[in-house]
């Protein structure tokens, strides 16, 4: 299909359940059956004529990378967070580009995957930096968390619903997407579908003149946002493991939201309707996203993506 066909370009965010779903061994046959069910959805996107751009998340797999980082550590000295960051855009890049290829080349769509290391920008001064928030990696026993806490100078914060602690770290917010220029005119091209911000993005800071990687996590939604506004984007997807945004979730009284504005959401998230960690950077993204001057956000499942695309499923948020 010719660049000029494309009707509307898209970032196409989705969670780290596409990938892997609870209780499920990490395996990569296990991630690659995930990632074609969600794939055949995004393929009937391109086949419509949708420019589009992937980005995911990496939750398990960058814990499993630290995990192996911890499990090795006397033998192979351990990798830098932004490091780890890295590899993980790289290990779920490339089963998205074999999973997405595949439903290409099926309606016969002629199109590249390529995956791109991204980085995404983030203010040295964000509050966040001092509050680590972001729970990582393998849980410990109380003993342990103490000694990490002594002798990496790591935060352990206790998960009682799980038994375990858990070393949390910073997640500023992105400001910028370093490679978004590139992007911009891979998508532009029509040719391509593009792999971008895996995991959020790289965090990097400006320190000297000089790009320089941090021990972070940037939220997947927040970064995806950040890199639709970059290579303004038409729409900003964002796919999950529910229809979409209710009030009142998980309650007698919860009923769902299907077109509102973002002054409406807004309130909503005020409200407390969106938890943080789940709905609420989705809901703050969005709002991000559409008051920048994109033209509509929408969350949703997978499964329910070409009816939310004809607005009849999921939330839509917009302005005009």
């Amino acid at each position: 299909m010719e660049a000029c066909k494309l009707m509307t370009t898209a970032v196409v965010a989705i969670g780290g359940n596409a990938i892997l779903r609870k209780g499920q061994l990490p395996t990569m046959e296990n991630q690659m059956e995930n990632l074609r069910n969600t794939c055949r959805h995004i393929a009937l996107m391109v086949h419509e004529g949708y420019g589009v751009t992937l980005s995911h998340g990496n939750g398990p797999q960058v814990g499993d990378i630290l995990l192996q980082n911890e499990a090795a550590k006397d033998e192979i000295p351990p990798m830098p967070l932004d490091v780890c960051v890295a590899e993980s855009q790289g290990l779920v890049g490339y089963l998205f580009q074999q999973s997405m290829t595949e439903e290409l080349e099926a309606r016969g769509l002629e199109r590249t995957v390529p995956c791109m290391l991204t980085r995404a920008i983030v203010d040295e001064s964000d509050a966040a930096f001092s509050a680590p928030s972001k729970p990582i990696g393998p849980y410990y026993t109380a003993v342990e968390a103490r000694t990490l806490e002594r002798t990496k100078g790591w935060a352990m914060r206790e998960d009682r619903a799980r038994g375990g602690w858990r070393r949390v770290v910073p997640s500023p917010r992105p400001i910028g997407i370093v490679e978004a220029g590139p992007i911009s005119r891979l998508v532009g091209g029509g040719s391509d579908l593009v792999i971008a911000a895996g995991g959020g993005g790289i965090p990097v800071v400006r320190r000297g003149g000089r790009l320089v990687g941090v021990e972070a996590v940037v939220d997947k939604d927040l970064a995806s946002a950040c890199l639709a506004k970059g290579i303004q984007a038409d729409e900003l997807i964002m796919l999950t493991d529910v229809d979409g945004a209710y009030l009142d979730h998980g309650t007698p009284r919860e009923r769902p939201l299907r077109e509102i504005t973002t002054d409406e959401a807004e309130r909503h998230l005020r409200e407390g309707h969106f938890p943080p960690g789940s709905m609420g950077p989705k809901v703050e993204a969005a709002i991000d996203f559409v008051r920048s001057g994109g033209r509509r956000a929408l969350i949703t499942r997978p499964e329910l993506l070409h009816t939310a695309l004809s607005s009849k499923a999921g939330t839509q948020i917009q302005d005009r």
